[in-house]
Order: structure tokens, then sequence, then C-alpha cells
């Protein structure tokens, strides 16, 4: 399961939640006159979110979007992926990838127009040695572990990283792979830094790691001083901001913005209020602010989506309580439960018309070229009547006012993620809806590390159903889906097991034509659609999915919407200007 803290600008989409000194300091009290004058970007961070890991390998529990962007400022990735969910080579630190017709062999070819903020080039070495980290990383008993493991086939899939010469990569698969797939989600986990500035124990990768492990959060330290990205990072004052300014030698679209800053918020309450006031002019607009948004009238609010999909989890362990673990193992049931979610409903009444309904494990928003259209009917649209008919067909009968077959009842507790009353109305509306059912459940509020804590299946015997649990395709770009519904992978969390699924999931994974990996792919999205592993909800605009935060920019900044890429989750204020 990732662990995600996310920029509450863009990008909550995801499952789980999880030193001040500087080349200068200043305080953040008159930023609204800065901003205006001095072109400087002030954006709100998520409540209580902050960057805490700058080195572009992430640990497992560093593994989140909100370091991902800061580290995305500095550091290129190898690869850039495109709103669309396709590969711009032009803007990609390699200009082309050239695979063997044996799907073994992937040769980079190194672009030519980045270089380090030193002059270098960056070369075929320094993605070695990223490459080298990530595998070191990715072994067991490492200091830490490496947070993108088992994406991408990393490491088992790689058999070899060689630079043939400072513009040539060779990367070498232990076995023929699925090309788009292999480059996508694992080429593309690659983001180089300088190996000469880095690799400072080259015969003690132990020791490397620990180094590394010590600067990771240390942003002023003078390793991050040579970077490809189009910022260095400038200064900050911890649990206050994070500042950057712009990178000089940058190779791409170089920032007309003088400087960047992300800004740590205690409340979406005081993030509001900043806004209000132009102290921050890049910030969000939570679900339940909605109603006051007309209090921004020099703000401009934009609706994008986030590559993924929203679910509960259903705990189908044998131990499970009240001996339901094999019931919900049984797709009809799930189809019932499903049967009960009023997802137009939701998105109508709770959010505002913000959200599409999505039930399978690729939503129709953003576009995306790995999405299957099939997957826009749903398979078993809200029906409660249907759905209790379905249960019944089945021998199960409505005692008492609960559904019951033999010793066993449909009533169970339903864990959900405390913290906004969103959700709590959303779970209010899910229960009616399955009361309609013979379906009786007790809604249970908990922190976020509690419910992701039960759908990691910490305890099965403490848990029916987990929610709402939302992921996002970063690094695995291509959706395949084989860490979260393959039988015991690490994403799995309700436990669901399918020989048929495990047999479609292989088949993506298998070399072919761009039409028959596609087909495939197609084929896995839509047995996922109607087997119904877990209960689908709504995919809603924003980030955080189960709050529904909003983008909200100041009149005259201009390209917050426009640039910000869906697929990776990445803003890219070095496009944006203010006027």
């Amino acid at each position: 399961m990732k662990t995600r803290q996310w920029l509450a600008v863009v990008g909550v989409g995801a499952l789980t939640t999880l030193t001040v000194a500087g080349w200068g300091t200043s305080p953040l009290a008159k930023t609204s006159s800065a901003t205006a004058s001095g072109k400087i970007i002030v954006m709100a961070l998520e409540p209580l979110v902050a960057p805490n890991w700058f080195f572009p390998v992430f640990s497992s529990t560093a593994y989140t979007v909100t370091n991902l962007q800061a580290t995305a400022l500095m550091y290129k990735p190898l690869l850039d992926i495109t709103k669309t969910d396709a590969i711009d080579y032009n803007r990609s630190l390699v200009s082309k990838i050239q695979v063997n017709k044996a799907d073994t062999e992937f040769t980079l070819t190194m672009n030519s127009k980045y270089h380090w903020s030193n002059g270098k080039p960056v070369s075929a070495q320094d993605v070695v040695f990223n490459w080298d980290i990530i595998k070191a990383t990715s072994q067991p008993g490492a200091p830490w572990g490496y947070g993108g493991a088992g994406i991408g086939g990393v490491p088992g899939d790689w058999k070899s990283v060689v630079a043939l010469n400072p513009h040539t990569v060779v990367i070498t698969t232990t076995k023929p792979v699925n090309p788009v797939w292999f480059i996508h989600n694992g080429i593309g986990q690659l983001e180089p830094v300088p190996a000469s500035v880095w690799d400072k124990y080259p015969k003690n990768m132990a020791r490397e790691l620990r180094f590394i492990e010590s600067v990771a959060n240390s942003p002023t330290n003078p390793v991050y001083r040579i970077v490809d990205g189009p910022y260095n990072f400038y200064k900050y004052e911890a649990d206050n901001y994070w500042e950057w300014a712009p990178n000089p030698h940058y190779g791409g679209k170089r920032s007309t913005i003088s400087r960047f800053m992300l800004k740590y918020e205690t409340s979406t309450v005081s993030e509001f209020a900043q806004l209000r006031a132009g102290t921050i002019n890049v910030g969000y607009l939570s679900n339940s602010l909605w109603t006051s948004r007309q209090e921004l009238p020099n703000d401009t609010l934009d609706v994008s989506y986030l590559f993924g999909f929203s679910s509960f989890y259903l705990n189908q362990n044998p131990k499970a309580p009240g001996g339901l673990g094999p019931v919900f193992a049984q797709q009809y049931v799930r189809e019932a439960l499903q049967m009960g979610v009023n997802q137009p409903g939701i998105i109508r009444g709770i959010y505002h018309g913000n959200g599409v309904v999505s039930y399978g494990p690729v939503s129709s928003k953003p576009d995306s070229i790995f999405y299957d259209p099939a997957l826009s009917k749903p398979a078993y649209p809200y029906n409660p009547a249907k759905g209790k008919r379905l249960l019944e067909s089945h021998g199960w009968h409505e005692v008492n006012g609960v559904m019951t077959r033999g010793k066993v009842q449909l009533k169970f507790t339903v864990d959900y993620i405390s913290g906004s009353q969103s959700t709590t109305d959303m779970m209010s509306y899910i229960q009616a809806g399955w009361a309609k059912e013979g379906i009786k459940v007790t809604l249970q509020a908990e922190p976020l590390d509690t419910v992701v804590a039960l759908g990691n299946q910490s305890d099965p015997t403490k848990w029916n159903m987990a929610g709402p649990m939302d992921w996002t395709y970063e690094p695995d770009y291509y959706p395949s889906g084989g860490g979260l519904f393959a039988t015991g992978a690490g994403s799995n969390g309700g436990g669901y097991s399918s020989s048929q699924a495990n047999a479609i999931i292989a088949k993506i994974y298998q070399p072919g034509t761009s039409q028959q990996t596609l087909k495939n792919l197609f084929a896995y999205e839509e047995y996922i659609h109607q087997s119904n592993p877990v209960l689908f909800m709504p995919w809603l605009a924003g980030s955080y999915q189960a709050i529904g935060f909003l983008l909200v920019h100041a009149n005259n900044v201009h390209g917050t919407y426009q640039t910000f890429n869906p697929i990776s989750d990445l803003l890219y204020p070095n496009y944006w200007t203010v006027q």
C-alpha cells in the first residue's frame, strides 16, 4: 500500500498517510505585497503536512506526493509522463529508448539538452548510480527500504543497468516483459542525482545509504546545490515554509517567478482565511467550505482529477468478525453491497457535482490512454431493491430487519476515516442505502492511520469494512493492478483472491505489440469491473478524495491548472506566470 501525504492543492488521492538552518531565513509576515511585486508564489500545503525527504529515491515512509513534488522541483525524473499517460521524450532526460526484439534489453540515449547546474551533462553514470541506490534499498536488511519496491519489476525483473558510455545506458531484464509497462512503471521510477556529488562511499553501499538518510531532510546541505531541475532549494523555516529559487542553468522552460514557496498550514479554515487575505495566492478550497467560495472574489476555482480510484476494502479473511470473511469473498454479496451505494447521489448531494462515478480500477477522469471505455457503464448501478432480491436468491432472509443465512447476519461495523463532515455525510448516505437491502451497519470514525492499519490486515479479527482507500497511479503510471488485486499482493488489503484474476493480471506483463498489451490491460480492467473485489466509490475532483480539496489560485496567477499533470500528480510552477 502506498504511503502518501499530499499537497492539498492538487493531490490527496491516496491510500495512506502515512532543523532549521539555511542559506538565509525570512518570515512570511508580508507575503501579500511580496507576491504582487516580487513574483513570489506562495502555495498552501495540506494541513499538518510538510516535505521531509528531499533525496529522489524515497524510503517507504517518505513516499509521499508532497516529497515527490518537492524533489521534482530540483531533480528531473528520467521520463516526462504526459497528461494523458504517454511519454514526452523531448522533455525527458533520455531522448529515446530502443527495445530489442526479445523485449529484454532497453537502450536509453541521454538527452543532450539537460545539464547539472554546475555545467556537467546528466550522464549515463548518474542513471546507473540512481539504480544502484534503488536496488540496494529494495533488498532485505537495507538501512532503509525503497518505497517503490515491487512496482515496475523492481528489483526482481531487473538483471543489470550498465553505462556503455556517458550518453548510453542499457537496462536488461531477467525475462521478456511488456515494454510499455516496463518503461512506464520501471524505468519511469528513475530520477537521477549527480553521482559525482552523492557517491560518497563507492565501495560501501550500506554507509552510502546511511549518509543519504542522514541528509534526506536537510535540503540546505551542500549536496543539494547541484540540480538539473527548474529550481534550486533556497531556504526554509520548519513548520512554516520551504522556498525555492529558479535554476538559471535549467535545460527546459525556465521560471519567470522569482520564488516558489510551500506554506505549512494548521487547518483548512486557517488556509481559507489566508486566501481571503491574499497572503497565499495558490491554495485549496475544502468541500466543507464550498458555500463560502463567494468570499474569494479575487481567486479562481479550478476542478481537476487525479489518476486513480477510490474504494472500501471488504475483509475477506476467514478470521473476519461474525464469520463474514467467506461471505464477502462471494461475488454476489459484493455486487449487492455495490448496489446499495448511490454514487450519483453522493456526488450531487454531498460534493456539489465535483466528481465522477467510478466502477473500476481506472476512473474516467482524467483522460488516459489506458482507460477502458467499457468501464463507463456501471456493472452494478444503485438499485437496493435488486440487491436485496439478489441476496434472497442465494438463501438470505430478513430477520428482524437484518439479512440472515443460518447463523450469519449481514450486520457489521464500517470503520471510516475521521476528520471530515463530508465523509460522515457520505457514510450516512450509504448506510441508508444498505438498510433498504436489510444490511445493517454501524459507522465508526477512526483516525486515518488506524483505518489504514486495518486495511493492511494488521489484525483481520478486528474489522469487516474499511475506507475510503484512495489509490493514485504514481509511479505505477501503467495501471497494471498486480500489486492491488493479485492474490497476496502487497496492497490487496481486503485479501481478494481469484485464480482467474491472477491469470488475467499475469498477461499484462507479457510482451507483445501495443495492441496486444493494451488488449490485455483492458481485459484486466473489465474483469475487475465485473468481479467487484472492493466497493467502488465516487472519484472526486481535486485532492484528498474524502474531503474534496479543489485548486484555488489568485486571479493574477496563471498556468496552475493548465500545466498541472494529473497522471504524475505534479505541479510545474516554472510554467506559471504572475501578472
